[in-house]
């Protein structure tokens, strides 16, 4: 019989093409797929699109704006070697990232503290979990947060950071909710303002869940 070949020319050809080739299904002649090769597509919830998140600031929007805040620092510090104090565990993606836009010497230390547990709302007393490990005698200190919120996490650093002798003392916050601001506290650089809702992803968790999302999103889940 006279048929039409996948390469497109007209051939003699004793049976009909097996659509193998074009779909990945495989046809008996005059048959219909079976249950193995059925054009079903099976769906499944991963992290990433966990229906309790609502994507709220998408990866290139905090890259972009992580980036402006880099050159920011570069330009403020000309001259100064900013000592960049990460706020474990949250801002550790946010130092990573901003960290390599900023075109100045620096040095990097680290403290660990607490007020949330796994809940979702603070409880209002600060604990330090992991202190610094270098002196901040003379140093231009800049406190690196994933977010300010009531401002008691960060009004206890800066005064605990006062006592320590820094030449100065500035606050990074990726994040930042006003409405939520219980201690007058505020960031000389900040990323985003964002509403009061809950939020993870991008070193944010909830119950040290969703930090590695790559966006940040408001959390809808108990």
């Amino acid at each position: 019989m006279l048929s039409l070949c996948l390469c497109g020319k007209s051939v003699q050809c004793g049976r009909v093409p097996e659509l193998t080739d074009v779909f990945g299904l495989k046809y008996s002649r005059g048959s219909q797929p079976t249950a193995k090769t059925s054009l079903e597509i099976p769906m499944s919830i991963t992290e990433f699109s966990n229906p309790s998140l609502s994507p709220l600031i998408n990866a290139e929007k905090l890259q972009t704006r992580i980036r402006e805040i880099g050159e920011a620092i570069t330009r403020d510090y000309d001259g100064k070697n900013p000592h960049l104090i990460c706020v474990l565990k949250g801002a550790a993606m946010f130092l990573g990232d901003l960290m390599k836009t900023i075109d100045l010497p620096l040095t990097v230390d680290f403290i660990a503290v607490s007020s949330y547990g796994k809940e979702k709302k603070s409880s209002g007393e600060v604990q330090v979990v992991k202190d610094l490990g270098e002196s901040l005698e003379g140093r231009h200190v800049l406190i690196v947060e994933d977010i300010l919120d009531t401002g008691l996490t960060l009004n206890y650093l800066i005064n605990n950071f006062k006592s320590r002798g820094p030449a100065s003392i500035k606050i990074v916050a990726l994040l930042n909710k006003p409405s939520r601001r219980e201690i007058p506290v505020e960031a000389s650089y900040v990323g985003f303002d964002i509403p009061d809702a809950f939020v993870v992803g991008y070193g944010l968790d909830y119950a040290e869940r969703f930090r590695n999302l790559p966006f940040i999103a408001i959390f809808h889940g108990n």
